[in-house]
């Protein structure tokens, strides 16, 4: 396959459903978190609230691209992705529930100049009250996924959460085995190089699977905490949080099985969906 020649236009692609409130004030301090002139996709799955249609209008820089239907949130990203002309070679994959820091994407784009290799770059991401949530993380090994798996919620500092989740370690931009989807820098060329998200996964781990296939391909996954976002999370899927959490356990099992594929590897995937059953019936309660 021939590698595309991509220019140093800069690109953002949020995908909505139905965003409400949120997207005015992540598209007002984005204008402040860069001095680069920026392209704006909203990758729209199906929303109903008029927030979309409504950014489009107001915003000259603003495209919305329907998706067809809700395709979960790495299915509309690549579709967001695979609108852009080739004159964008630097793509921000993100949440529209975020808030941008004054400089924070100005930030990415210098580490991408400082780790030559590095496909995708991460923010420092905050909740609402300031709390740093752990958005750079190691690759769950099956040891490492089932210690975290099964006591995560009982014994949240338990040492396989610590190493999964990094726990703490001061921040310093590093590498890490992946970073959080809900906000992503990354070279387009990188991106494609992997085929972007898988869309098997509706919500959840698309963004674990994207690092390590990009780790596989040679590139790096840079955590960057100078750059600092902040992210009001659930606002989308708050709306049907039966159906995301069991979303989360489907894409936990599929990321489990597709690094255990075979014969031998049967009765270990059967523990794993069997274990990922009896912990979704409990957090249903």
């Amino acid at each position: 396959m021939t590698e595309t020649s991509y220019g140093d236009a800069l690109a953002v692609v949020t995908v909505t459903y139905s965003p409400g409130p949120t997207l005015p004030r992540f598209l007002e301090t984005l204008t402040k978190a860069t001095t680069r002139p920026v392209h704006v996709v909203l990758a729209d799955n199906g929303s109903t609230d008029g927030a979309p249609e409504a950014a489009a209008a107001e915003w000259d820089n603003v495209e919305l691209v329907r998706t067809g239907g809700n395709l979960g949130y790495g299915g509309g990203a690549n579709r967001g992705v695979a609108a852009l002309p080739d004159e964008y070679g630097w793509i921000v994959v993100c949440n529209p529930d975020l808030e941008w820091r004054p400089g924070s994407l100005d930030e990415l784009l210098a580490a991408a100049k400082r780790w030559p290799r590095g496909g995708s770059f991460g923010p420092l991401i905050t909740g609402q009250s300031g709390e740093v949530y752990p958005s750079a993380r190691e690759v769950p090994s099956l040891g490492r996924g089932i210690g975290h798996g099964l006591l995560g919620m009982v014994w949240p500092s338990n040492p396989w959460t610590r190493e999964y989740k990094q726990l703490g370690k001061a921040p310093r931009e590093r590498e890490a085995g992946w970073l959080s989807g809900s906000c992503l820098l990354l070279r387009r060329t990188a991106w494609d190089s992997v085929d972007g998200f898988d869309s098997r996964y509706f919500m959840y781990f698309e963004d674990v699977d994207l690092g390590e296939r990009l780790s596989r391909a040679g590139w790096q996954n840079v955590y960057v905490p100078s750059a600092e976002v902040m992210h009001i999370q659930g606002v989308s899927t708050a709306k049907a949080s039966a159906r995301m959490l069991a979303a989360h356990h489907e894409s936990a099992y599929r990321f489990i099985a597709d690094r255990h594929r075979g014969p031998l590897w049967a009765p270990v995937r059967g523990a794993v969906r069997a274990g990922l059953a009896l912990r979704l019936k409990a957090q249903s309660r």
